[in-house]
């Protein structure tokens, strides 16, 4: 059975900042796309970062040069780095594993940018 746990969501001040850390069950985590996504309320699921197996990663423009997204294939983690939180930051962020036609979810955790 695979498992994705998100862990490390909660209430930050803008400006402020928060680690995301996704443990993964029940997959070869070195062969899967990892990914961060987000969904605020009233907007689609957005992807925030990915990173591939090899380590190559992508961000959604919005969150390059504040998120750093990284993974250790041995523990099947991966995790997210968000500095300088902005309020439009705020969703529910989704951790994510792809690898050919196999796709999974985490069941998300939220994170609020507010003071």
């Amino acid at each position: 059975q695979v498992q994705l746990v998100e862990s490390g969501g909660g209430l930050v001040q803008p400006g402020g900042s928060l680690r995301l850390s996704c443990a993964a069950s029940g997959i070869v985590g070195s062969l899967y796309t990892m990914g961060w996504y987000r969904q605020a309320p009233g907007k689609q699921r957005e992807l925030v970062a990915e990173i591939a197996g090899g380590g190559s990663t992508n961000y959604a423009n919005s969150v390059k040069g504040r998120f750093t997204i990284s993974r250790n294939n041995v523990q099947n983690t991966v995790s997210l780095q968000m500095r300088t939180l902005r309020p439009e930051d705020t969703a529910v962020y989704y951790c994510r594993a792809t690898f050919r036609t196999s796709n999974f979810w985490g069941q998300g955790t939220q994170v609020t940018v507010s003071s």
